[in-house]
């Protein structure tokens, strides 16, 4: 059996990145995990602060996904390593959600994003889901604590 997950709204919509529950990484304070992936991704603190402060999470990834400034050049070797900071970070700062997580037991948890084949499962389920994957670290570890 497998959860899956997409919107903030959904049942489960505490795995979602959109998800209003941010995060105290780099000194300051990130409205959602999407802002906070998204800065990531840039070396200029100008372009880092325009995500920062962007109102949504879509904006955030608006600006994430913008080539005007570049990206940081090991940004596929890091993305990995800053989304499961990140994700740790949510869910060890909100107890409620963090419940949430681990009341999924051993359940697979499938981000059921159409168009993502490498956080999520992708449009015809052959995606990666490595936010999936991602989230059942964060629970095992949390579990064990």
């Amino acid at each position: 059996m497998a959860i899956y997950f997409y919107t903030p709204v959904d049942e489960y919509g505490c795995f979602s990145n959109f998800s209003p529950h941010g995060v105290a990484l780099d000194d300051r304070w990130w409205r959602t995990v999407e802002h906070y992936f998204q800065a990531q991704k840039f070396v200029a603190p100008e372009h880092q602060l325009r995500i920062w402060k962007a109102r949504t999470p879509k904006d955030a990834k608006t600006l994430g996904w913008s080539r005007a400034v570049p990206i940081r050049p090991d940004w596929d070797e890091a993305k990995d390593e800053v989304m499961y900071r990140a994700v740790l970070c949510k869910f060890q700062t909100h107890s409620a959600i963090r419940e949430t997580l681990l009341s999924t037991g051993r359940e697979t948890l499938v981000e059921n994003a159409p168009r993502d084949f490498y956080w999520g499962c992708g449009e015809d389920g052959s995606g990666l889901n490595r936010l999936g994957e991602i989230l059942m670290r964060v629970r095992d570890e949390l579990q064990q604590a």
